[in-house]
């Protein structure tokens, strides 16, 4: 992204919250940010785009830093989940982002108010899928009711613990003691054998998502394979090749591994078609995103 449009972005983000969404006007988006209409238009369609490219480039963000804490680290440790879910809301809490969760969740706006819910789903995808990283895949039956639970502890003592306290306070004790409380209820309920959503719910909601783009992604690299202008290109065709194999076979493909062959692909750019290279890049970030959330 260029640093104009970011600087749209930050300066709108700023507006939105100082006057509320329905309240900023697309006019008082160029006069705050100095740019003129056509410049706008070429960013963004609408004020609702520029409202989504916000909540994402904000998400992009913290998934990064959420991501970071696991390097090196047991992904079972519910320790490091602890600090994840610090993390993440204590960068909602700098960004305001719950404000403009609630405004667009009231407005009668079905494509903000479709981005936010389909969000709020993916995050339960990501608490469902850590779960099972911590609590083990014969848990994996109750762990999607104790991932809407725990959205649930957490959001309703987060609201509360603000209201009593100073909201500058720490938010730690708060997540610690509802991580604390969705650990106890996984042992009651995964004893009791007790479920009331089934987890393949969720998971053919994003497996359709998923196959869709790894389809897609497929047709991408043949097509690439195709272009290539030189047969001696082999380490071209590898690269492809791992890329490939990585996205579709691989139960968790290793981001920083295919980042890493792309950046080696773009080596070869000569030797094939660039345009859709560029397809490519935007395909994979597509297939990661799928498999990730928006903000809680």
């Amino acid at each position: 992204m260029n640093n104009r449009k970011m600087h749209v972005i930050k300066k709108a983000h700023q507006l939105f919250l100082e006057k509320g969404f329905q309240a900023t006007s697309i006019q008082d988006i160029l006069d705050y940010s100095g740019i003129s209409k056509g410049t706008f238009y070429n960013y963004f369609s609408s004020k609702n785009e520029l409202l989504i490219s916000i909540f994402k480039t904000l998400h992009e963000k913290m998934e990064s830093e959420r991501d970071k804490l696991l390097i090196g680290q047991d992904p079972s440790s519910i320790e490091v989940f602890t600090q994840q879910i610090e993390l993440q809301m204590n960068m909602n809490r700098t960004n305001k982002l719950v404000a403009l969760f609630e405004e667009v969740l009231v407005s009668n706006d079905p494509e903000l108010k479709q981005f936010i819910k389909e969000g709020q789903l993916r995050m339960v995808n990501w608490i469902f899928t850590r779960f099972i990283e911590i609590f083990g895949e014969d848990k994996k039956p109750y762990l999607l009711d104790c991932a809407v639970m725990f959205l649930g502890i957490l959001h309703h003592n987060v609201k509360y613990y603000t209201k009593f306290f100073e909201f500058s306070s720490s938010i730690n004790p708060v997540v610690r003691y509802s991580v604390e409380r969705i650990r106890r209820v996984v042992e009651e309920v995964s004893s009791a054998g007790d479920y009331l959503l089934k987890p393949e719910l969720i998971e053919n909601r994003f497996q359709q998502t998923d196959h869709r783009n790894l389809h897609i992604l497929c047709k991408s690299i043949l097509t690439l394979k195709k272009s290539i202008k030189q047969e001696d290109q082999n380490d071209c065709m590898d690269l492809l090749d791992f890329i490939q194999e990585e996205m579709i076979h691989s139960k968790k493909p290793r981001k920083f591994l295919i980042e890493s062959a792309i950046q080696s692909l773009n080596r070869c750019i000569a030797f094939m078609d660039a345009k859709e290279f560029e397809n490519l890049e935007k395909l994979v970030l597509s297939c990661f995103k799928s498999l990730e959330e928006e903000p809680v």
